[in-house]
């Protein structure tokens, strides 16, 4: 049974020292309990996104985003009957209570021996020609180049490994040989690697016509190959699961600070100024999960960018969720970025890998 000592808050703490605990702990989930020792709550990551998504900054208390009513097992509950209650309830964690409801384990599907797999496919997109960071990439493709003295795709490659995925697919275009000669079938990593090559670039959402037919059966998790991120894509595809609709869209806050004094008017007079103030907006993070019904709609050989598929998508009524990143996150996009990748010591953004 997991050590819950670790992972237990107080509700008026806050919503960081939870994501922390997320971040560090193998549970993935913190225990809200009072000081008599009573379970009053849980929160788990998707709970944090929906807190973000509704406003509440990382600063705000656990009482206001944990689930007041969790689910969970007692002490007398043998371990078929918890496994049976866990799978029926899609659960990966149940915390244990006593007969008068103190917290006295915590049970994971890990400690089960039922350690998750996810045939759902990963469609890496590393095509394009990273023209901003010429001279760089005049001889190699963006994805290859090396962060920490490893390639970018492959850390992306191995943190979903990680995660218990194993069916890959990386789209192609420039400079195609060295991404196939590097990553061939993915024996090296023990999983299956296919490509999806673009004859012609296709946009940011194109490449998902040429996928293979057989393929479009179940969700995909779809991701720009230039993006550094240390993210849990299994609670990415918990979260889309659990959150209905036909797409989920990761998204970073982002600030824009006005360098004026904003004036507001009220008819001829002026109602307010609020010097340089300070706005927070959502902005795409490049990666996405998509149900068949989503990419299905893209045709073979069609240009298209995402956000004019997702658009269209909304405009139709269909549900796209929102997937608030609060981990590092940085888009190599540009000679700065790739130099301050560099610098940072990246054993503390990415699991290690280990075979």
């Amino acid at each position: 049974m997991q050590d819950w000592r670790k992972v237990i808050v107080a509700p008026q703490d806050p919503v960081a020292k939870v994501v922390e605990l997320l971040n560090e702990e193998a549970p993935h989930i913190a225990l809200v309990i009072d000081p008599q020792m009573k379970l009053v709550g849980t929160v788990t990551d998707g709970d944090v996104r929906r807190g973000l998504i509704r406003g509440l900054g990382l600063e705000c208390s656990v009482s206001k985003i944990m689930q007041e009513k969790p689910r969970f097992v007692t002490k007398k509950d043998g371990r078929k009957e918890i496994l049976a209650q866990m799978k029926a309830l899609s659960l990966l964690q149940m915390p244990v209570l006593d007969e008068s409801g103190v917290v006295v384990g915590l049970e994971t599907l890990e400690n089960l021996n039922q350690k998750p797999r996810y045939d759902n496919p990963v469609f890496l997109m590393a095509g394009g020609f990273g023209k901003r960071l010429h001279p760089l990439t005049l001889n190699t493709p963006k994805p290859l180049l090396e962060i920490a003295n490893k390639p970018i795709l492959q850390s992306i490659l191995e943190n979903f490994i990680v995660d218990g995925f194993h069916r890959f697919y990386i789209s192609t275009h420039y400079k195609a040989e060295q991404l196939r000669e590097h990553f061939g079938d993915g024996s090296d990593w023990n999983v299956d690697i296919e490509y999806v090559h673009e004859e012609v670039p296709l946009g940011t959402a194109g490449a998902l016509g040429l996928l293979p037919e057989q393929l479009r059966k179940m969700p995909l998790i779809m991701m720009n190959g230039d993006l550094l991120i240390r993210l849990n894509f299994d609670r990415l595809l918990q979260y889309h699961e659990a959150s209905g609709g036909i797409g989920t869209i990761c998204v970073r806050e982002y600030e824009i600070q006005v360098p004026y004094g904003v004036v507001t008017p009220n008819e001829n007079s002026v109602g307010e100024i609020v010097e340089k103030p300070i706005h927070k907006v959502f902005v795409n993070a490049g990666i996405y999960v998509l149900n068949p019904e989503f990419y299905n709609k893209v045709e073979i050989g069609q240009y298209l960018d995402m956000p004019e598929l997702i658009q269209d998508q909304v405009g139709g009524g269909a549900q796209i969720n929102m997937y608030p990143l609060h981990e590092r996150w940085l888009d190599i996009g540009r000679h700065v970025d790739f130099q301050l990748a560099n610098k940072e010591d990246q054993s503390q953004e990415t699991q290690q890998y280990d075979g």
